[in-house]
């Protein structure tokens, strides 16, 4: 459930449904998915699904991991990226494999906690992550060429563009539990625009930190 070849099965996956960066499919073969995933599931780690993991949150199906891991690295090399919801960790590790600098913000203490211990055991160096509210970013690591969040808020955070560097990208979620669109926001000197990536459904970006 965890070899070579179930792995490759999902990268063969990712390829048909229009994932063609290999430099994407290459970071996700790296990553082992069945770690992030509670061990009752990891027969299921590899297939093309979410799942649940501890506290009400889930893992996001490799595609949509896939997806906006193209869109980060879509027009140049970013250096720095701050993802807003660590959650198992997985995408952050996906995106460890390819930028210099990933932090990570979850506002569940004990899930910052969990995926730190995995980020160590992984070694990833290049990996921050903290606990706190996504909404207030993280201004002492400002400014990002990358903002991602992996959940949803209601409403574009626009606020959180103060912490992109000039030309720099927030691809996020945005819409309600019935229905989200995946965005890609571009700031640039005098404002900012916005792309549509399509459809998608991710848990609530909530305010405040649980501890």
């Amino acid at each position: 459930m965890t070899s070579e070849r179930t792995r490759q099965r999902m990268i063969d996956r990712l390829r048909v449904r229009g994932i063609g960066d290999e430099r994407v499919l290459m970071a996700m073969a790296q990553v082992p998915r069945h770690l992030f995933v509670d061990e009752a599931l990891a027969h299921r780690a590899y297939e093309d699904d979410s799942l649940p993991i501890k506290f009400g949150q889930t893992i996001s199906q490799p595609f949509v991991v896939a997806r906006m891991t193209e869109e980060v690295i879509k027009h140049n090399h970013p250096v720095k990226v701050l993802e807003l919801g660590t959650g198992s960790g997985y995408q952050a590790a996906v995106l460890a494999q390819l930028i210099d600098q990933v932090f990570s913000i979850e506002r569940i203490d004990k899930l910052t906690r969990i995926a730190r211990r995995r980020f160590i055991k992984l070694g990833y160096r290049n990996l921050r992550c903290k606990t706190g509210d996504g909404f207030d970013g993280w201004p002492s690591e400002a400014l990002f060429d990358i903002i991602i969040c992996t959940a949803a808020p209601e409403q574009v955070p626009y606020k959180l563009l103060e912490q992109l560097e000039i030309g720099g990208k927030m691809i996020l979620p945005v819409g309600d539990k019935k229905q989200q669109k995946l965005i890609a926001i571009v700031k640039e000197k005098n404002g900012y625009h916005e792309e549509l990536l399509g459809e998608v459904f991710f848990v609530p970006l909530l305010e405040g930190v649980v501890r």
